[in-house]
């Protein structure tokens, strides 16, 4: 129970820093591209990064019974 519930806490944490950093990136060349560098699309990336990470997580830990990708054969 303990090593799922870490296993849980890494890919959120893992998914959550992807998701933010690739908010942040898309925000930056938003930016740079269409909005004559204002600091607004990367906030925004940053918060959609964070919120989509945060209630993955939510799910996550809320759905206790669900198996991720796991594959059992049968001997």
């Amino acid at each position: 129970m303990a090593a799922e519930h870490g296993r849980k806490w890494d890919r959120c944490l893992a998914d959550t820093a992807v998701k933010t950093v690739t908010g942040i990136s898309v925000g930056i060349v938003f930016s740079v591209l269409l909005f004559k560098r204002r600091t607004w699309p990367v906030s925004f990336g940053s918060g959609l990064g964070l919120g989509m990470g945060y209630s993955n997580c939510q799910h996550d830990f809320r759905s206790p019974y669900l198996i991720h990708g796991r594959v059992v054969k049968d001997q």
